[in-house]
């Protein structure tokens, strides 16, 4: 699921952006590419792809990860865009 690798490659390319607007920027990114994960893991299990068991275990990632990508992308908002 290229989505779910997405996450992870646009926190990373916005941290060596080397600027906080950029930095945000992708977070950004990868907070919508998490959401595209969650609808593609839906989809999946729907097409029976999924055991009830890996579903839940997916959810506990995501589920702590959804708030942690909002507080980060909270956390470098408020970062003066002259730093």
């Amino acid at each position: 699921m290229l989505s779910a690798d997405s996450i992870g490659a646009n926190i990373a390319e916005g941290m060596g952006r080397g600027s906080y607007q950029e930095n945000r920027r992708f977070v950004t990114i990868a907070r919508g590419s998490l959401y595209e994960t969650q609808h593609w893991l839906r989809r999946a299990y729907s097409r029976n792809l999924l055991t009830d068991r890996q579903v839940d275990a997916l959810k506990l990632i995501i589920n702590d990860l959804a708030p942690q990508l909002n507080a980060y992308l909270k956390s470098i908002g408020n970062i003066p865009n002259s730093q």
